[in-house]
């Protein structure tokens, strides 16, 4: 069985606030660190039945594109939804919502 790991590499300032968040897969076709402005994880604990999150984003994170990264985000979970599921209502529920919110940003924006 192949098993693959992601590393995760957060410099934390002296309030422990991300100041920089690299991170590298051994299946990435792009070899060594890459950097993002923010992450967000999401895994299942089947013990708790309960959904486990982890979000990170730095100091210079905007708030419009932390907007967008959710909008992306959910839109990725509505294709996930399908996929995993095949339950079409949800998914295309969860891309109406998608729908509204960037609207909602594109009104905020104007």
């Amino acid at each position: 069985m192949k098993k693959s790991e992601i590393k995760f590499f957060v410099t934390l300032d002296e309030e422990n606030i991300p100041e920089k968040i690299e991170w590298m897969a051994e299946d990435n076709i792009n070899s060594g660190l890459s950097e993002t402005k923010t992450i967000s994880i999401s895994l299942w604990d089947e013990k708790k039945n309960n959904t486990l999150r982890i979000d990170l984003w730095t100091k210079e994170m905007k708030t419009d594109e932390m907007k967008r990264f959710y909008v992306d985000c959910i839109g990725g979970l509505s294709q996930s939804i399908l996929n995993s599921t095949g339950d079409e209502f949800m998914s295309k529920e969860t891309n109406k919502l998608c729908d509204r919110l960037i609207e909602h940003i594109k009104n905020k924006s104007d």
